[in-house]
């Protein structure tokens, strides 16, 4: 959007399609406009502030308005006070996983509408939500169609030349989309995750539960370099991997479970070395899995020899304070922090749902030192479907598609907040407040700041934000949520 009527004459005056008497009008609009704009001592004082808010009734879904800077109010008014001086974490992006369901649900729309689509997810355009970020499985995830790795054999075999290794089954709906976004937005960055290994690695034989042999953690090390190399080979760049998704939990089809020490050996021992050999800089995040066990990440980390080839740690909010986030980097200040997975269920509601993760996964996480924020699974269609045999059965999607009708449920909302206008490369910086108005703030690369507010209390919320003694007076309703930029 032109920040002012110059801007804005000058883009009506490119656009290739306006013929003469269009430009003879706006030319006329634009005198008009530019007879009233105030003279340079007075610009900033009345510098707009461009504000999108979401209200729990849903009759305001990333609703834009503009806001006018002012000075404090006379009368007492809660403040959000923003301190560019301090500075945290850069943010590498917003976004959900592209779970395998997902694909093959973009995929079979319509050209033009699979187009438009896109196009809005992951687009820069003023009605796009900009996702940067996403999170795909390395295999077959529980909202996958069916079960699968990348070296299925049948029982009693095994490949540890790994000669049968294929892309198989993601070559039919998720590498072409990934293909397609990329194209809209080619630094998207991606992370990988497993759920299981083959089970012929397994302890149990089976997709489900188990643990990974130690006779095949090198073999295991390998099926990774494999999988980034021939990714690579597609024109997919895989930015990190986890070794496992939720490492503590064997109950889920596919799954495989980790301890702390398995998880250090694999990765000191066989991982790491193997990406190093193979000159591959895909990062290796650690844990992946819930708030309540901390001590899982520090203990790899405190591993002298696992440390050097780590990265960061990730994590999810099933159980848990998201506060967990900041005991780790306190323990490690010098690796990074991932938000990865938070799902949205058949059974909540809109207006809790918003409000919740608004607070712990978007502002929670930031707050606590996370690169990303995002969201499960990013399409389903109107059954909760496709999963596998026991995956969940009632994990919604940012999109419910059935057929060629797209509906945006509330994830969607949630994640857009942050994604479309806090950029990858944002630097988060200080924002205090009353506890009743959770916030963040950051420092975009183009200089612009950025604020999400959630009114968490039950009444009307009138504030006041200032920066460096330039402020706005704001309002929120009891549970919405606004993103302002200026």
């Amino acid at each position: 959007m032109p920040s002012n009527t110059w801007e804005y004459y000058i883009c009506c005056k490119n656009m290739t399609a306006m013929n003469s008497q269009h430009f003879i009008l706006f030319s006329a609009i634009f005198l008009l406009l530019n007879a009233c704009s105030p003279t340079d001592s007075q610009k900033e004082k009345t510098s707009l502030v461009y504000a999108w808010t979401t209200t729990p009734d849903q009759q305001k879904l990333l609703f834009p308005d503009t806001i006018t800077f002012s000075n404090l109010p006379e009368k007492e008014t809660p403040t959000i006070r923003l301190d560019s001086s301090e500075r945290f974490q850069e943010v590498e992006g917003f976004g959900f996983t592209l779970t395998g369901g997902s694909a093959s649900l973009i995929n079979q729309l319509g050209e033009e509408k699979k187009a438009q689509l896109l196009q809005e997810l992951f687009g820069n355009e003023s009605d796009a939500i900009g996702i940067s970020y996403l999170r795909i499985s390395l295999g077959a995830s529980d909202l996958s169609e069916s079960v699968f790795s990348y070296d299925d054999l049948p029982p009693g075999q095994t490949d540890t030349a790994l000669a049968h290794f294929s892309l198989g089954p993601d070559s039919v709906d998720l590498i072409p989309i990934l293909k397609r976004i990329l194209t809209i937005r080619p630094d998207l960055k991606i992370m990988a995750s497993p759920w299981s290994s083959p089970v012929w690695m397994k302890s149990n034989g089976d997709s489900k539960g188990g643990n990974l042999l130690p006779q095949f953690y090198s073999v295991y090390a390998d099926y990774f370099v494999k999988y980034i190399q021939q990714m690579a080979a597609q024109g997919i760049t895989i930015d990190a991997v986890t070794p496992q998704n939720e490492p503590q939990h064997g109950g889920n089809n596919p799954s495989l479970v980790m301890s702390a020490q398995e998880q250090a050996d694999f990765v000191k021992n066989h991982l790491g070395p193997a990406f190093r050999d193979a000159a591959i800089s895909t990062k290796i995040i650690v844990w992946d899995h819930n708030c309540d066990q901390p001590e899982f990440p520090i203990a790899i980390l405190d591993d002298a020899a696992a440390k050097p080839f780590v990265y960061g740690s990730a994590f999810h909010l099933y159980n848990g304070e998201v506060s967990a986030l900041s005991k780790v980097h306190d323990a490690h200040p010098d690796k990074a922090l991932y938000f990865t997975e938070q799902w949205t269920g058949a059974k909540g509601t809109f207006d809790g749902d918003f409000q919740w993760h608004i607070k712990n996964v978007i502002i929670g996480t930031m707050r606590n030192w996370s690169r990303t924020a995002l969201e499960w699974n990013l399409a389903n269609d109107p059954n909760f479907e496709p999963h596998t045999p026991g995956g969940c059965t009632e994990c919604k999607g940012a999109l419910t598609i059935d057929g060629q009708n797209i509906t945006r449920n509330v994830s969607y909302y949630i994640v857009g907040h942050a994604s479309r206008f806090v950029w990858p490369g944002s630097v988060r910086i200080g924002s205090k407040g009353p506890d009743s108005l959770p916030n963040v703030a950051f420092v975009r690369p183009d200089g612009k700041t950025v604020l999400l507010v959630l009114n968490d209390g039950q009444e009307q919320a009138h504030f006041y934000v200032d920066k460096n003694g330039q402020g706005f007076v704001a309002s929120l309703g009891p549970g919405s949520a606004g993103t302002y930029v200026w």
